[in-house]
C-alpha cells in the first residue's frame, strides 16, 4: 500500500479529495491500528481525514478493521444481549449518570460493559464515579471477562480491549485535534456483533454518520443525543431514543421539547464522590429515578431481549424502576 498515493487522494481538501472504498479504508485503518505506518505519514493521513471528513463508506471500513482487532468478550450463551456503553467524555457541569444506568441494568441481570478512558482531563469520568462505587477498572481482558461472568458488570479501559484505537486516540495530545478514532470508539462492540451499543453524539452530523454506519452493518444500537458527550439520557429533558436493528431505525421515544413539570432531584455537585453518593441513594430507592433515565432503561431492556416487547419493557420499569418511585413529568 502506497501511503503517498493515499495521502494524495485524500489530502486535497474538502473539494478536491476523493473517498476511499470500504475495502481500502479497512486495509489502511488496519495498518494504522497495527502501528505499521511511519509517524510522518500517519500524521498526514489523520489530518487529511480531519480536513476532508470521513465518508460513511470509509467509516464502515475503519470500524470493520477496529472490530477485527478488538480483544473480544463473550456474553451469556443463549442469554440476554450484553449492553455496551462507550464512555469517553466525562461530565463537567452536571453529574455523570452513566454508571447509574449501567448499575440499573446490572440489577436486572443484563450483562453490561462500560469502556472508556481513566483520565478525564478535568472532567469527571465514569471510571472516577465507578471507583467511588467500588467498581474497579479491569486491567486485562481476562479480568473483564471474569467481572462480566461473576458480577454482570465490567468497566474496561480502552487499552485493554482495543490498544490500537487507544494509541490513535492518544495522538490528539500531539496533533491538537481529534481524529477518526474518537468516533469509532463510540461504535465499538467488543462482543463482535452480539452487543447492544449505546451510541451517543452531541452534533447531529455525527449522529447521522453513526446511524448510517451502524445501520449498514445491521448492528443493534440505541442512538441518542449525548449529555455532555456521555451516553445517558439528559435527566432534565429526554432526547429522542432510536433503536437500530436489522438495518432499520425505530423511534422508541421522541425528544421532549418542554421542560419537565417536576425537576428531578439531582446531585448538587458534579464531583465523583457526590455523584456516587447520589447514585447509591437512587439504587436504594431513597431518591426517585429521573423519568428520562427510566425511559432509556426501558429501551435497553427491550433491545437486549429482557422484555418480550417494548410495551412490556416500559411496564417493567414503571412497576419496578429502581425499586421505588420514578419521577414523572
Amino acid at each position: 500500500m502506497s501511503y503517498a498515493h493515499i495521502i494524495k487522494e485524500i489530502g486535497r481538501g474538502a473539494e478536491g479529495s476523493r473517498d476511499l472504498s470500504p475495502a481500502d479504508a479497512q486495509q489502511l485503518y488496519g495498518a494504522m491500528l497495527d502501528g505499521g505506518i511511519p509517524d510522518l505519514e500517519l500524521g498526514a493521513i489523520l489530518l487529511a481525514f480531519r480536513m476532508k471528513g470521513e465518508s460513511c463508506e470509509e467509516m464502515i471500513g475503519f470500524l470493520a478493521a477496529a472490530n477485527e482487532r478488538v480483544n473480544a468478550l463473550h456474553g451469556q450463551h443463549g442469554g440476554l444481549r450484553p449492553v455496551v456503553i462507550p464512555s469517553y467524555n466525562g461530565a463537567r457541569k452536571g453529574a455523570n449518570l452513566t454508571p447509574l444506568l449501567a448499575m440499573l441494568l446490572q440489577r436486572f441481570g443484563v450483562p453490561v460493559v462500560v469502556h472508556g478512558l481513566l483520565e478525564g482531563y478535568g472532567r469527571v469520568t465514569s471510571g472516577h464515579v465507578f471507583r467511588e462505587l467500588g467498581v474497579m477498572p479491569c486491567g486485562t481482558r481476562q479480568q473483564a471477562q471474569q467481572a462480566l461472568d461473576e458480577r454482570g458488570l465490567a468497566f474496561v479501559p480502552l487499552p485493554v480491549i482495543a490498544p490500537g484505537l487507544a494509541n490513535l486516540l492518544a495522538l490528539r495530545a500531539r496533533l491538537g485535534v481529534r481524529n477518526s478514532a474518537h468516533s469509532l470508539v463510540k461504535m465499538l462492540d467488543p462482543f463482535r456483533g452480539e452487543g447492544v451499543i449505546l451510541a451517543a453524539a452531541t452534533h447531529p452530523a455525527y449522529m447521522d454518520t453513526m446511524r448510517d454506519v451502524l445501520g449498514s452493518l445491521q448492528a443493534r444500537a440505541l442512538l441518542l443525543r449525548a449529555t455532555e458527550g456521555e451516553p445517558f439520557a439528559n435527566p432534565k429533558r429526554r432526547p429522542r431514543i432510536e433503536y437500530l436493528h436489522d438495518g432499520i431505525g425505530e423511534i422508541l421515544f421522541e425528544s421532549e421539547h418542554d421542560s419537565l413539570k417536576v425537576l428531578p432531584h439531582l446531585p448538587e455537585e458534579a464531583d465523583a464522590a457526590t455523584t456516587a453518593a447520589w447514585t447509591r441513594r437512587v439504587l436504594d430507592g431513597q431518591v426517585p429515578l429521573p423519568q428520562p433515565i427510566a425511559n432509556q432503561l426501558a429501551a435497553c431492556l427491550h433491545a437486549c431481549g429482557y422484555a418480550g416487547d417494548f410495551n412490556e419493557a416500559k411496564a417493567i420499569v414503571a412497576v419496578e424502576g429502581n425499586g421505588h418511585a420514578v419521577v414523572t413529568g
